[in-house]
């Protein structure tokens, strides 16, 4: 009895797989074989290491293991086609070749592009692959309806700065602005905004953002709703002013934070938990619709430091207005196993070339559309992602296109916030090298005699 014992456990632990993830934090960064800390505070390589990748919790500034921003660009978007949207696993962050990145399931229905979110997922979330550093930035769109829904248009920086509009499914007259400082969560900061002039689900209205290193607006179809002063965010605690002052991205989301997993509070703002045989879901899903975003840039403090022209660069922790250096150091991964420090990992040519064979996390899961609040994490069920592509209720059966660049059906959020979509080179027992498995064969023949 007591061999078999020790055998059995001797071949669980050979078994078990060994978990590549690494949560970060400031104060508590990521080690050197998963340098770059991810908008969900999990380490990893590859797609972790660009939009979203926090510097402060991340390897080593000086190696600089985080993509650089590329910096504003004046444009008119109009999102009548996939072309311009390539999905998280795909990106390797340059933003010449493409200007948008995607999770989730963005599908084209007549002019527009749809933020889908159909039950099992975590929604869609559409980020610009260039940031904005102060400027005026608009968006034309519906949202969608229901309990636990949520439709969101947010700035947000690497270091958790950010801008917000909510949307909120139960409450189709209002616009929720919001803003936080470095992920700080103060949730005094909202204020409602009334939409007029029809709803937010039946007509188009155009929200702006209007962003100066003094001042910020948040306005509707023109009307300026509200206003900031970075004066008033002074907070003595921290010794500085709690004002979104980095370089951001660009982001429009749909995401469930009507989930019954999520925490209640996050549950209770958004009225409840999601109804999935809703009558406001369509062929399958909730939707939002996006027809045009527009990015007017302005000039950067006086005091920023210039190096060159092409991207945006932290170089302090602190991670304020003063700590950020526009530079030529531009960076594009070579393969979604490279990182800021080694760019060029895995990058090859050859079709039939090796692949690295790193165990380590590449591509985040989950969809930070909710910005800084407490999401929380949906359960292994909600992990299952239910929207099978060509089906009955897809969208090729309707009419729209995915043009493949959807790609987040493999995107979720977790129990433990991890990166779901992950590319780990060597899972299950493929973790284990030759001789462990021989090892692991040889002992479960010895339970067997």
């Amino acid at each position: 009895m007591l061999r078999r014992a020790l055998v059995a456990a001797l071949a669980a632990a050979l078994l078990t797989p060994v978990s590549a993830t690494i949560s970060c934090d400031v104060g508590s960064q990521c080690p050197e074989d998963s340098p770059c800390c991810s908008a969900y505070n999990v380490c990893g390589v590859g797609a972790f290491c660009l939009g979203g990748c926090d510097v402060r919790a991340s390897h080593d500034l000086k190696k600089y293991p985080c993509h650089r921003g590329p910096v504003c660009k004046d444009a008119t978007y109009k999102l009548n086609s996939l072309d311009d949207v390539q999905s998280i696993d795909k990106y390797l962050g340059d933003a010449s070749d493409i200007n948008w990145q995607s999770q989730g399931k963005p599908v084209i229905y007549e002019d527009s592009l749809l933020l889908t979110m159909a039950e099992g997922t975590v929604g869609t979330l559409l980020a610009s692959t260039h940031y904005v550093w102060y400027g005026k930035i608009c968006a034309k769109m519906t949202t969608s309806q229901g309990k636990g829904v949520v439709t969101a248009f947010i700035m947000m920086s690497d270091v958790k700065d950010e801008i917000d509009f909510e949307f909120i499914g139960v409450d189709i007259d209002t616009a929720q602005s919001n803003f936080y400082s470095q992920g700080v969560t103060v949730y005094t900061n909202s204020a409602n905004l009334t939409v007029e002039n029809g709803n937010t689900v039946e007509k188009l209205h155009e929200y702006c953002i209007d962003w100066k290193p003094d001042q910020l607006d948040w306005y509707i179809d023109g009307d300026k709703k509200r206003t900031l002063m970075r004066k008033d965010t002074w907070n003595k605690t921290s010794d500085r002013f709690d004002y979104p002052q980095t370089p951001s991205r660009v982001m429009l989301s749909l995401w469930p934070a009507g989930l019954p997993s999520n925490a209640k509070g996050t549950i209770d703002w958004a009225g409840g938990e999601i109804d999935w045989n809703s009558p406001y879901m369509q062929n399958g899903y909730y939707y939002a619709r996006v027809s045009e975003v527009t990015v007017e840039c302005y000039d950067p403090p006086p005091m920023v430091q210039k190096k060159g022209s092409k991207v945006y660069k932290y170089t302090d922790l602190k991670a304020t207005n003063n700590t950020i250096e526009i530079s030529d150091d531009l960076i594009i991964l070579g393969s979604l196993y490279a990182t800021g420090e080694d760019p060029d990992f895995g990058a090859t040519t050859a079709s039939n070339a090796p692949k690295p064979t790193k165990s380590v996390e590449t591509v985040p899961g989950g969809n930070p559309g909710g910005g800084n609040r407490d999401e929380g994490q949906s359960s292994a069920a909600a992990a299952v992602q239910a929207t099978a592509s060509g089906g009955a209720d897809s969208p090729a059966a309707t009419g729209a296109s995915d043009n493949g660049a959807g790609g987040g059906q493999d995107f979720v959020q977790n129990a433990g916030g991890e990166g779901s979509g992950s590319s780990l080179v060597e899972p299950g027992l493929g973790r284990i090298s030759g001789s462990a498995l021989a090892i692991v064969v040889a002992v479960l023949g010895l339970v067997v005699v």
